[in-house]
C-alpha cells in the first residue's frame, strides 16, 4: 500500500469517527454517579477553544462549580422552583440537581452596545459547547444544557463572581458517564432544506 494511500484510509477513518459522532451524540436522561476525571474535562475544554469565532474575539467563559458553588446555585433554583411550583416541585428539583455528577457555566462577553459583535459572540459559545459535547461524547461522556429561569437570574451571576454587563451566561450545563440511553428523532434534511437557483 503506498503512503497516499494510507493516507486516505486514515482520512476515510478520521470521517466517519466524526459522522458517528455528530449522528450518535445525545442528551443523557441521566447520569451514573461516577465522576468524570479533572483531566478529561479539561481536555474537552480545551477542544472546545476551537469552535468557530467570528474575529477571534474568544468570547467563551467556562466556570468550574465544586460542592459550595453547587449547593447554593441548587438552592437558588429550588427557591425559584418553589415561588411558581410550591413546596414538594422544589423539593424534587433540588434533589435532582444535586445529585449532577458535574457542573459546569458557560458565560459570554457581553457586547450591548453592538448588536452585530453580541449575536456573533452568543453564536461562537454555541459552536464551543458544541465542541465540548463531542469531544465529552468521543470520551463516553454525557452533557446537558440548561438554560432555565436560575441562569438569568441577577443572583446566579453573584454566586458566580461574574459581573452581569461584561458577560452573561448562556447555559448551565451538567456532564457524567450516560445512563440510559436518549431517544431523539431530527427532521428529515428535505423538509429542512431550500436550494435556490
Amino acid at each position: 500500500m503506498s503512503k497516499s494511500d494510507s493516507q486516505a484510509d486514515a482520512r476515510e477513518l478520521e470521517r466517519r469517527a466524526v459522522d458517528r459522532a455528530l449522528r450518535e451524540r445525545r442528551t443523557p436522561p441521566h447520569f451514573k454517579a461516577q465522576a468524570v476525571s479533572r483531566a478529561l474535562l479539561l481536555e474537552a475544554l480545551d477542544l472546545a477553544r476551537f469552535a468557530q469565532n467570528h474575529k477571534l474575539t474568544n468570547p467563551w467563559r467556562f466556570h468550574l462549580l465544586g460542592k459550595r458553588s453547587i449547593e447554593k446555585v441548587a438552592a437558588l433554583n429550588a427557591r425559584l422552583v418553589r415561588e411558581k411550583f410550591g413546596d414538594d416541585a422544589a423539593r424534587k428539583k433540588l434533589e435532582r440537581w444535586l445529585s449532577m455528577p458535574g457542573w459546569l457555566v458557560v458565560t459570554c462577553r457581553s457586547s450591548p452596545e453592538d448588536t452585530l459583535r453580541h449575536q456573533e459572540d452568543y453564536a461562537a459559545c454555541c459552536c464551543a459547547v458544541q465542541n465540548l459535547a463531542l469531544a465529552l461524547w468521543a470520551r463516553g461522556v454525557g452533557l446537558k444544557w440548561s438554560t432555565g429561569d436560575v441562569i438569568r437570574h441577577e443572583e446566579f451571576h453573584e454566586l458566580l463572581g461574574v459581573d452581569p454587563h461584561a458577560e452573561y451566561a448562556i447555559g448551565l450545563f451538567w456532564y457524567g458517564y450516560p445512563e440510559g440511553a436518549a431517544e431523539s428523532t431530527r427532521t428529515p434534511l428535505k423538509d429542512v432544506l431550500r436550494e435556490l437557483p
